[in-house]
């Protein structure tokens, strides 16, 4: 029996880490689906074409290393504009949330797009400042020497890129229910997230 739980929200806002701890806490398969675009981005920061690299796409893919670099992040936020490279990811997205077991898919355009009928919607946000804050934490915690203003510039770039793209605009779906974790711990998000889904499920 499948059961969908589709996350929603801007970069760094915790929605990733959020949907893996959904899914290991109801046994649920997870499914990153900003890795898709990471991933075909990386393919043409490669030197391939986007939709080729998009159809061509492999699971396996999804398992690479480098797809966590900042500039495989704004590849794969500019390749998310091109109509083309979408379809070619929807099918695969689809196919996933419907899988039996239940199924727990984070991205932009889950609850918007990929997932309209999901079981549960969640937007997750929180303050531009605090998630470069965050962003700046991780990258200086891998040992990256970043800048603290250039991320902010940067979350706030892609914020505009997302929010008003013609194709699948980042947007909380009519239905879903909002997670501001601006001021709150991971723990508090995952405690609010699992009582959502709970009630959904009774």
């Amino acid at each position: 029996m499948s059961f969908t739980i589709a996350i929603d929200g801007p970069a760094a806002a915790g929605k990733g880490t959020l949907a893996q701890a959904l899914s290991a806490h109801f046994g649920f398969a997870y499914l990153d689906t900003g890795l898709l675009y990471r991933a075909v981005g990386a393919g043409v920061i490669a030197g391939g074409d986007p939709v080729a690299v998009a159809q061509a796409l492999d699971p396996s893919d999804l398992n690479a290393d480098t797809l966590r670099t900042q500039a495989v992040a704004e590849a794969a936020s500019r390749v998310a504009v091109i109509p083309d490279v979408r379809a070619a990811l929807v099918a695969f997205q689809r196919s996933f949330a419907r899988r039996d077991g239940g199924a727990v898919l984070d991205g932009r355009d889950i609850g918007t797009v990929i997932c309209p009928d999901a079981d549960v919607k969640l937007f997750v946000t929180a303050s531009a400042e605090i998630r470069a804050d965050r962003r700046f934490a991780e990258l200086t915690a891998k040992g990256v020497q970043t800048d603290l203003a250039a991320i902010l510039d940067e979350v706030r770039a892609r914020d505009d890129r997302d929010q008003n793209r013609a194709e699948a605009p980042l947007i909380a779906a009519a239905d879903a229910t909002l997670i501001d974790t601006t001021s709150m711990t991971a723990a508090e998000a995952l405690a609010q997230a699992i009582t959502i889904v709970t009630a959904k499920r009774a």
